[in-house]
This record gives C-alpha cells, structure tokens and sequence, in this order.
C-alpha cells in the first residue's frame, strides 16, 4: 500500500519512539524558540504555515494511540491554523523581558493541549529580549518528529536572506577519495572489524546497566521519595560558536567533542562548588567516587539534501519522517580536573568508540522488538528503567550556516529543548550561524540555581578558549 493510500485511511505506521512518547507518563514535547531580527507579523505567520506546514501529512493528522488490539495511527483531519497560533497580549514596556520569556516558555509546556487537534502550537511574542526583537515559542508533540526532522521542518519552510527565492544549504559530510584499491579494502575490512567489535563491547555494556542500580544521588537527581523527576523551568544562553571552534582547530577535536567536553567540565565545577559548600562532613563527597551516566540520541538518519526535505511539504510526500533516532548511555566525568582539556580528551574517547558501534541501531531496535512482542506496558517500563538509571539527557542538533529568513523574517538564533522526560536535567545544543544556543530544562526542586549551573558550563568554554590563547602566545613567544 502506498503512503498515499495509507495517509487517506489512517494506517501510517507509528515508530517505537513516537509510541512511547505518546504514552501516559511519558507525554514529551519539543519546544522550539526562534528569536527574530524584527517585529512579527501574525498574519504573515498564518498565511505561511498554511502553505507550508498545512501540507505536511503529520501536522494535519491527529494521533489515536489506540488500545486492545488497535495499533497507534495517524488520522487526518481538516484544521484550521488560527486554532494553533496563539498570540498574546504583551505589555512592550515590560521590566525583565528574559525572565519573561523563561516564565512564559515554562508556563506553557504544561498548559492542557486539546488532543481532538494535532498535538502542536505556535506562540508569537512581539516583546523585545536581550538576544532578539520579538520570538516564536513552538510546542510539538514528540510523537510528531525529533529535533533533526523538525530543524529540517524549519529549514524547508525558510529561504535564505540573501537570496529570498533560495533554499538554506547545509554542509554536506566530507568524504573521503579513494587512491588505491586495495589500501581501500583493507580500511574497509579494518573498519568491520573495529564495528563489530566496539558494538558487542558497547552494547555488553548497555546491558549492564540496564541490570545495575541508579546513578549516585547528586545535587543533579536528589529529590524526595515517589516523587517525580521532569523538567519544569526551561532557560538559553547564546554564547559565540567562533568560540567553541577556536578549542576544536587547536585541539584537532569536532564541534560535538567541545560541546559534551565543555558540558561535563560545567557539570563538574557546579558539583564541586555544591559539594565545597556543605558544612556536614557525611555530606560531603569527592567527585572522583562518583558514577553518572548520561543519555545521548543519534540521528539515525541518512543525510538529505534541502530540496529533497521541502519536498515534505507537498502533499502525498512519501519522505521519511517522524522518531528515527537512536541513543546510547555514556559516563560523564565528574573528577576536578586541572587540565580542563582533559574533559574533551575524554568526550572524544567516548563518543569515538559509540559513533564506531551499533549501540544506537540496537537502543532502536530493542525499543520496537519490545513493543512489538511484550506491548505498550513493557515499552514504558524499559524506557523509565534506561533514562531512570541516567542523571542527564544530552542532544545537539546542528542548524543552518548562513543567515534563513522565516515568512520574511530574519531568524536571529533558535533554541531547543524536550519536556516530559523523568530527569531533572536536560541539555540541548543548537547551532545557528556563528551561534551556541545552550538550552537547559531543569527540575526546580533539584537545581533550584539553573543560571548559576548555566555559568559554570559557558565559564568552562572560556577557561578553554583563555587556555587555547595562551599556548599560542607561548609558541609565538608573545
């Protein structure tokens, strides 16, 4: 049956994640906020999500989770885009803008959402911030897509500001040229073998802690008994991606190496102050005994080109859309390092061995084998205990390089974050231009301090930066 026919009947198939995050007690949202260079203009906003996002199959669908023997489906619908653009009465003059947003951006998440329409909104705010002149604030539904198809989502809806007939570009992966045969070959069987045997390694490992206890309660994941941990505070940060590639061309390191490396040396000094601050000896711990995991998701996607993702917008698109992403658990540490370098030294060690495995096919595959033999209950259970035994979610979504207009207005960043998941930290990386946004959701009743722990991690960049510029002063003997 084609996607057509299935679109027309409702019987387009629900991926294992979109599954999960449609469940009862684990209702996940993306929230996107994208920061603008001049006044909104709601109307212009209207007009254009009517010819763009209208036309995309799963924002014109609502989701039936389906219960006995009725599977999750899409259902179209007929919608009307005034009833998902909401667009507040806002005083211009108002004290704390930021704080604002941050207050508005929370209260949001958890506002009741009408389940009878498609699970997402849009929030225009013409208020003036210190990174922006007025913002869009979108709520979407996890089961609509991850945070890679719905980058992809806005850039297939923007045009580039230089050329506003054009679409953005992104920067392709560089490949490699082959020069001999048979040197070729050789790397390609070293490559199996070093796949294979980082897969069992890894995913021996992933099942270990699936079967082991939970993270060491920190000022991370402390929170009373039965209680639940979600983030209910969500903050930004833009910081200057010149910075974060300064430390990557000096250390020979990718932009992803910098970011976790800078996350877990931020991490690192907010516990250390935590724990130094403690006036009860029993209180007090050393970092170097401590064990925290962290969730990290991988696109799993193959790489498409811009034209080919706009194509989403047409009716009767059969592009792949939806929950295609995998993740693996990793060990964050947490030592107090006087070689800050050392944090990205071991983010890279880390990620080298993922990135050369199938941990994140087989963290996918598990969750649809799971479903599909032991059921929806069974799904839930697998997920609480895997992101239950993790103190931190970390993902990073790369955005476009060059200047993107949305409906006629220039984009100034875009920031992102999840909601929904049982941790008290969650830590989302965009890139816009020659932007960092650092996005945080927090649990209040466990990091009460969100900016405080915001400062140490943009703090850590500079350290590495001042670090960077020293070694080159001493080498040119300045």
């Amino acid at each position: 049956m084609s996607i057509e026919k299935q679109m027309m009947v409702g019987e387009v198939p629900v991926s294992p994640f979109s599954r999960l995050f449609s469940m009862p007690g684990f209702d996940c949202f993306n929230i996107v906020t994208i920061g603008f260079k001049n006044e909104a203009s709601p109307s212009a906003f209207i007009e254009g999500l009517k010819n763009t996002l209208l036309n995309h199959p799963r924002f014109s669908c609502i989701l039936e989770t389906g219960s006995g023997e009725h599977k999750p489906r899409w259902i179209p619908t007929n919608v009307n885009v005034k009833d998902h653009v909401v667009v507040p009465n806002i005083d211009p003059t108002i004290e704390n803008p930021d704080q604002f947003l941050e207050d508005y951006t929370s209260n949001m998440v958890f506002s009741p959402i009408d389940v009878c329409k498609p699970l997402w909104e849009i929030h225009i705010l013409n208020i003036k911030t210190s990174d922006a002149e007025s913002l869009l604030v979108g709520r979407f539904h996890h089961s609509l897509g991850d945070g890679m198809s719905l980058m992809s989502l806005l850039l297939a809806c923007s045009r580039k500001t230089s050329d506003p007939g054009a679409l953005p570009t992104l920067v392709a992966p560089k490949k490699s040229k082959v020069t001999n045969v048979w040197w070729s070959l050789v790397s390609r069987l070293w490559f199996i073998i070093k796949l294979m045997f980082n897969t069992v390694v890894e995913v021996f490992k992933f099942l270990l802690i699936l079967c082991s206890v939970r993270d060491n309660a920190t000022p991370l994941m402390e929170k009373p008994i039965r209680a639940t941990l979600t983030p209910n505070k969500f903050i930004h940060r833009v910081i200057s991606l010149d910075d974060v590639k300064v430390v990557k061309n000096a250390m020979n390191m990718t932009v992803n190496d910098v970011i976790l490396g800078m996350v877990q040396a931020g991490l690192s000094r907010y516990l250390s102050q935590k724990y130094d601050s403690e006036t009860n000896p029993k209180l007090k711990k050393s970092l170097e005994n401590i064990c925290l995991r962290g969730v990290v998701f991988f696109n799993l996607r193959s790489n498409k080109k811009i034209e080919d993702l706009a194509k989403m917008m047409e009716k009767g698109s059969n592009s792949r859309w939806g929950n295609s992403i995998g993740y693996v658990m990793i060990p964050l540490w947490m030592k107090s390092e006087n070689d800050i370098f050392e944090y990205i030294r071991r983010s890279k060690t880390i990620m080298d061995r993922k990135k050369l495995s199938l941990e994140p096919l087989f963290s996918y595959m598990l969750f649809k084998l799971t479903v599909e033999v032991f059921g929806y209950k069974a799904l839930r259970t697998l997920a609480m205990r895997i992101f239950g035994r993790s103190t931190v979610v970390l993902s990073n979504v790369a955005g476009p390089t060059e200047e993107i207009s949305l409906f006629d207005h220039q984009i100034s960043y875009v920031a992102a974050s999840i909601s929904g998941f049982p941790q008290a930290l969650i830590v989302h990386i965009t890139s816009y231009v020659n932007k960092a946004i650092i996005n945080l959701g927090v649990d209040l009743d466990v990091i009460p301090d969100p900016h405080h722990l915001c400062d140490h991690i943009v703090e850590a960049l500079q350290i590495m930066k001042s670090a960077v510029e020293e070694e080159i002063s001493g080498d040119l003997g300045v």
